[in-house]
């Protein structure tokens, strides 16, 4: 097969894992019969571990020159916690296998995103065309799961994520690594692009607008069952939201043009602040599966546009640590801001008004994406 083949099916099978692990380990706790305020402990808590846990594994990758070997290893681990995660009912327990989950498989993303993306570059393919195939995956499983949960019992979850990480482990087994930078690795080139001002602000817009899209990850199922929806109507949601993800990763060689990040994350920044200010005014929950149409115009423009310009300002050398950092600030300090103070919020003040909360700051995302974008035109008409 093909090696952008190769890579395409492991794509599918990887977010497959991402969605049973992501969507519904919030659906699984609250099922065990959870509190919002601990669900968002357990998954704030494993936030912390992929804080230290991304940027060690991809400065491993970095250093051994490799990325398919450490995607082994962290598959293989990942796939035993996993099936064991789901199969557990004690607070103490599901708070333990999520930290090491969170230590084994949130690392794989932002190697399988800088696999992605190099092998597009070698191969002269769009970054899309890849990555379409991890959006199939993803909306594919939200649909199995939901109905596995519905017909099976939650603790079938446990035989779908061992089953789907022992594929994936097959799949990579057969993938080719990455290409290697003839650039030597040097620190001073990675501080001087974590010091760089423009970087920094870079930094801070994704996370502003990262925090909104991981409460709604997070909380989406639990606000679904609240309204009186069941896990399959919660698998549709995650189903509906990945899918329409397609098309946009498809054609994103046409729409993802050099030079126009900046203004692509101030459309999608725009777009979450409209999906989640209409969702704070549901009461219906097909009503609510329905709005996660509105992912066409979010996630995958957002982080397609932001990996994209993270490649423009980070050293060759680093990238697969560069894209670490941004999977950090996206799926690790955003989500335990996400988990913590959005699990209380939600306690505390309901979920409507959580999701008005989110809505605002997903403007002022918007509106900071708008103030960089005018400094750097000002500044490139400069020079």
């Amino acid at each position: 097969m093909h090696s952008s083949n190769l890579l395409r099916s492991f794509n599918f099978m990887y977010f497959a894992l991402l969605a049973l692990f992501v969507s519904f380990l919030p659906v699984y706790l609250d099922a065990q019969g959870l509190s919002t305020s601990r669900i968002g402990l357990i998954i704030g808590t494993g936030g912390f571990i992929a804080i230290f846990s991304q940027p060690l594994w991809g400065m491993i990758s970095d250093r051994t020159k490799t990325i398919k070997k450490v995607m082994l290893l962290l598959l293989f681990c990942s796939t035993i916690i996993g099936y064991l995660l789901y199969d557990s009912k004690s607070f103490i327990v599901l708070l333990l296998f999520t930290m090491l989950l969170y230590f084994f498989l949130m690392p794989l993303d932002p190697l399988t995103e800088s696999l992605n993306f190099q092998t597009a570059e070698r191969l002269g393919t769009s970054y899309g065309s890849i990555r379409t195939f991890g959006a199939v995956g993803y909306a594919v499983m939200s649909l199995i799961v939901g109905y596995a949960a519905q017909y099976f019992g939650i603790h079938s979850l446990a035989y779908l994520f061992g089953g789907i990480g022992i594929l994936s482990l097959i799949i990579c087994l057969a993938l080719p690594d990455a290409p290697v930078t003839g650039k030597p690795i040097s620190l001073r080139s990675l501080r001087k692009f974590l010091s760089n001002k423009e970087t920094i602000w870079f930094m801070l817009l994704i996370f502003v607008c990262a925090v909104p899209q991981r409460i709604n990850d997070t909380f989406l199922g639990v606000y679904i069952r609240e309204l009186g929806g069941s896990n399959h109507l919660v698998g549709i949601a995650f189903f509906l939201a990945a899918g329409s993800e397609i098309l946009v990763f498809a054609l994103s060689f046409w729409w993802l043009r050099k030079g126009r990040e900046l203004a692509l994350i101030s459309f999608a920044a725009f777009f979450y602040f409209l999906r989640f200010l209409v969702s704070a005014w549901v009461t219906d929950p097909h009503v609510l599966v329905t709005i996660q149409l509105l992912q066409t115009f979010t996630f995958p423009i957002f982080y397609s546009a932001a990996i994209q310009y993270l490649y423009q300002i980070v050293p060759e050398e680093w990238r697969a640590t560069g894209q670490t950092v941004l999977a950090i600030i996206f799926f690790g300090v955003s989500g335990i801001v996400a988990s913590y103070l959005g699990g209380w919020f939600y306690q505390t003040y309901g979920v409507h008004t959580l999701f008005i909360w989110v809505s605002v700051m997903s403007f002022s995302g918007f509106l900071l994406s708008l103030v960089l974008r005018a400094v750097y035109r000002k500044q490139k008409l400069a020079t």
